[in-house]
């Protein structure tokens, strides 16, 4: 949609609304169950980067309503995306946990306050960090009077130790840690190809009983020409949905460059399965 490189896609939200509608549109035409918000960036403490912390509210609400209005009348589940603040806590940075917390409240407030019912905290490489957001999920439901189901997933590489964040958070900790916090479902996104992510399904099936969640990339990228290029074609991905369904996985999707066709594919691959 020729976002440039380093522009703030939340403020597409207001500014180019139609294009931001298309994208999500395109994944409901596709055959998904469920949709993610352009909000994936949108707490103040990651738009602050941008100059833009202000305008919090204003950003993640019409990320919100336009997801919802792309979905509307088809019975797709809208779920907004909340990444990663991009800070480090105390004592390796300057955030302190309430300060984390009070940013999440702020863009969780926005999107329930538009209609969002359900939350994907994702790309998490910290767990403090993932707990945060998903305890803020909690705290902004309580405070509403709503009911709020939320989605948690960590992104980890293979190690000597076995499947990591690059803060060194294991799958085991991570499951004891999210269910302490609330999540309803965990998972993993991001990082990792769909054939890497059957292992990862299979480890969190291990340690938990909730649903499980899995958005893997379309393959790991490579840099061709300045731009980052995913090359896992669709058919790539399909042939290893009934081993992720078979290590444990719940809800199937789709991170960093899987478009249309991928979930269109996912979508005729996991019917089959059925």
């Amino acid at each position: 949609m020729d976002l440039a490189p380093g522009e703030c896609a939340e403020l597409w939200n207001v500014t180019h609304p139609d294009r931001v509608r298309e994208v999500a549109a395109s994944y409901v035409q596709a055959g998904s169950d469920l949709i993610l918000t352009n909000t994936f960036q949108g707490s103040p403490l990651a738009l602050e980067r941008h100059g833009l912390a202000e305008r919090t509210a204003e950003l993640n609400a019409a990320g919100a309503r336009i997801s919802l209005e792309a979905a509307a009348g088809t019975g797709v589940l809208v779920a907004a995306s909340i990444g990663p603040s991009g800070m480090l806590l105390e004592p390796l940075g300057t955030l302190s946990l309430e300060q984390l917390e009070a940013a999440f409240q702020a863009q969780i407030r926005a999107v329930v306050g538009a209609g969002v019912r359900l939350l994907c905290v994702e790309t998490m490489i910290a767990i403090e960090e993932a707990c945060a957001a998903v305890r803020a999920g909690r705290a902004v439901a309580r405070e509403l009077g709503v009911e709020l189901e939320v989605m948690a997933t960590l992104s980890y590489e293979g190690t000597p130790a076995g499947f990591r964040t690059v803060m060194g958070v294991d799958i085991p900790a991570a499951v004891q840690a999210l269910e302490r916090a609330g999540a309803d479902v965990q998972g993993s996104n991001c990082g990792n190809g769909i054939e890497q992510m059957v292992p990862i399904a299979a480890e969190y099936r291990r340690h938990t009983g909730r649903p499980l969640l899995i958005q893997a990339n379309a393959g790991l990228p490579r840099l061709s020409g300045g731009r980052t290029v995913f090359r896992q074609s669709p058919a790539d991905m399909v042939r290893w949905v009934p081993e992720l369904i078979a290590a444990g996985a719940n809800i199937i999707g789709g991170c960093c460059g899987t478009g249309p066709e991928h979930i269109r594919a996912l979508r005729e691959a996991v019917d089959r399965v059925r």
